[in-house]
């Protein structure tokens, strides 16, 4: 299929999907997440469905994969472990090709959410309710979980310099923009701390720039700038905020920053 025509494939899939759903009595009800929820779906979104059940099914690969099979031609899925959520079944289908999330949730599970997802189908008003008597509670991080980390994390990235696996390394640099800059950069600009999910338009000119400056080309003096602009970057958003409370790992900081320092000299990096 031509990109032009996929304009419209989630909510025909969408709708697809509620109609089959309607006639089996053990669905309570459908919703949608994500980009649908903010109208932000474009031609490459992936398609968050909620379906909620009666009787539990997150947890039964079969019975979910029986759900799955039901809404169209399925190429593959597969259960989200890797995600920490057994109820998540992931999806790809054909004709059209689409990413399909079909999360499976009883009534009760519907009302612990991270977001407030569009309601498509609500067989007696129950979701409704639901929604109306709780809260969205997206998770937010633990500013001393980090601050108990970095510095030590910091040490490991070097490590990996020093013995030349420059990869390792990449992979570490990855890892603190998923868990620290991305969700501490969303926060400062007002934005939900999801990694580093569309900081390309949710960041300001400034922010964005300084993440870009965290990526490193496989060779070891751009790695160690990185490391370095990373030192910097962290401490401004500790700066900014993290408060009082927050117990500040001095010590192992100061012999951290020196170690890169001498490691710079080592490898005669200016």
């Amino acid at each position: 299929m031509a990109f032009s025509n996929y304009k419209n494939i989630h909510q025909q899939f969408a709708s697809r999907a509620v109609s089959i759903f309607r006639l089996d009595e053990n669905i309570a009800g459908v919703a949608v997440a994500g980009s649908w929820i903010t109208a932000e779906l474009d031609t490459f979104s992936d398609l968050d469905l909620i379906i909620i059940t009666t009787e539990p099914v997150g947890g039964n690969r079969d019975r979910m994969t029986a759900y799955a099979n039901r809404l169209g031609n399925l190429l593959n899925a597969f259960t989200g472990e890797h995600v920490g959520e057994s109820r998540l079944m992931i999806c790809l289908y054909n004709d059209p090709l689409l990413h399909v999330d079909l999360k499976f949730v009883t009534i009760e599970e519907f009302g612990i959410r991270i977001e407030t997802p569009v309601i498509l189908f609500d067989r007696e008003g129950q979701l409704q309710r639901y929604i109306e008597n709780s809260e969205a509670n997206f998770p937010h991080p633990d500013y001393q979980w980090i601050e108990d980390r970095f510095w030590t994390w910091v040490h490991y990235g070097l490590l990996k310099v020093g013995r030349g696996e420059y990869f390792e390394a990449l992979d570490f640099m990855s890892y603190l923009r998923m868990v620290v800059f991305g969700p501490l950069l969303q926060i400062s600009n007002g934005n939900l701390p999801r990694g580093v999910r569309k900081v390309e338009v949710q960041l300001n000119s400034r922010d964005l720039a300084a993440l870009k400056g965290t990526l490193a080309r496989h060779d070891k003096v751009s790695i160690m700038r990185s490391i370095g602009h990373s030192i910097g970057l962290y401490s401004r958003l500790r700066q900014m905020l993290f408060t009082e409370n927050i117990i500040r790992k001095i010590e192992t900081e100061k012999a951290v920053i020196a170690y890169y320092e001498e490691m710079m000299r080592f490898l005669r990096i200016s």
